[in-house]
């Protein structure tokens, strides 16, 4: 069992170091008072004061903190997500995809943003609006998995790729709803970095071979 844990965790080194240190922060924001707890995040959001003003100290610190404080629920969301994509393309490049998304999604969800303060269609003091996460990361992220699918189920992965990060724009025409689909479009951009990245996943082929390890009593 440890040897499995420990291999687990060697599979896919960045992500799981990434949910401890997410582990650490909003154990942090439990401690914190509310006024203690806007500050910080208010320091380390990606709003268009901060972009102006200092935006890689807030595009990196951003990614360590998790807006409303729920860790497991993207630690769920991580596991079945971010460790397969970091597995099938290493490291580096899992690193390069969602960095990318994020960075690209921030700035065009901060730019519409701006206009629409320009515009008078949002209040000038959502410059300071509070904006932390993992979202746009993890939507790149999401968006390149497209290619690690194969046919015919990767279109129906990506029609609920479109579905879950294009309606939503479409109800409500948020900045962040903008990022979101941003940043699944960049990781759909990412293809060529995807070839020859091995054979793609059949779900079906997987759901038999789970069946046939059971039934001989062996394990995947």
């Amino acid at each position: 069992m440890a040897t499995h844990v420990v291999s687990c965790l060697r599979s896919a080194p960045l992500t799981f170091l990434w949910l401890a240190v997410l582990l650490a922060t909003t154990i942090a924001q439990h401690l914190m008072s509310p006024a203690d707890l806007d500050r910080v995040l208010g320091a380390r959001s990606t709003n268009l004061e901060h972009l102006t003003h200092d935006p890689i100290h807030v595009l990196w610190t951003s990614l360590f903190w998790i807006d409303g404080a729920f860790w497991l629920p993207w630690a769920v969301a991580f596991c079945i997500f971010h460790v397969p994509a970091e597995r099938w393309l290493g490291s580096w490049r899992w690193l390069l995809v969602g960095a990318s998304a994020h960075i690209l999604a921030t700035f065009v969800s901060q730019g519409v943003l701006g206009l629409a303060i320009r515009e008078g269609v949002r209040s000038a003091d959502m410059i300071h609006v509070q904006d932390v996460g993992v979202s746009y990361f993890f939507a790149g992220v999401v968006g390149v998995l497209t290619y690690r699918i194969a046919r015919p189920w990767r279109w129906i992965y990506l029609a609920g790729v479109f579905i879950y990060y294009g309606v939503p724009v479409i109800t409500d025409l948020s900045f962040t709803n903008i990022g979101h689909l941003s940043a699944a479009l960049v990781g759909l951009a990412w293809y060529p970095i995807t070839r020859g990245r091995g054979e793609a996943w059949d779900p079906v082929a997987a759901v038999r071979r789970w069946r046939g390890w059971n039934a001989r009593g062996q394990h995947p």
